[in-house]
């Protein structure tokens, strides 16, 4: 079995735009702007032998706030700036009730499958408690990039880091890589 690296995308990858302590995708392909280290940690993370797999959700899609070609478009770009191995989207709002959208685990339970991904050998890097909630359901050790959002804090994440890069180190030194 392979092992995983999961990542959110907005806050992890990408930076994301935050209003009133809260954090929201960029509206346009032009304000899509990778944060510094993540095409650093990503290529150790990949030379290391990890599967690189993006799991967002994206619910503006849903409300009409943003179109599925634009957050399309930026999943292009990051694919050709990162070697990741695969996106998962979540296009749902919470009222859908779907098993993709964190913080459930779907994303991660169903790219396991496709994959032949070892959970328990795998990590997710998140910046919200959604993110740590699905890593930890799914069975991921998990890291949480704490921003000081105003929103609630996940709880018992493995690790506090404050950037991707700063995740791939720690992942790597735990891993013996």
């Amino acid at each position: 079995m392979k092992r995983a690296v999961f990542l959110d995308r907005d806050g992890v990858i990408n930076r994301a735009v935050v209003r009133n302590g809260k954090p929201y995708p960029p509206a346009s392909l032009a304000a899509f702007e990778l944060l510094p280290g993540v095409v650093e940690a990503v290529a150790a993370l990949r030379a290391a032998g990890y599967l690189i797999v993006v799991t967002t959700n994206q619910p503006d899609v849903a409300t009409g706030k943003q179109s599925r070609e634009v957050v399309d478009a930026m999943h292009d770009r990051l694919r050709r700036a990162l070697a990741v191995d695969d996106i998962r989207v979540c296009f749902h709002v919470d009222a859908d009730g779907c098993r993709c959208r964190k913080p459930l685990p779907g994303m991660l339970l169903e790219a396991a499958r496709e994959w032949d991904i070892e959970l328990a050998a795998s990590f997710m890097v998140g910046d919200r408690w959604r993110d740590i909630a699905a890593g930890q359901a799914a069975g991921c050790r998990t890291l949480f990039i704490d921003y000081g959002y105003a929103e609630p804090r996940p709880e018992a994440p493995d690790r506090l880091v404050d950037s991707l890069l700063a995740a791939s180190r720690w992942i790597l030194a735990e891993s013996g890589a």
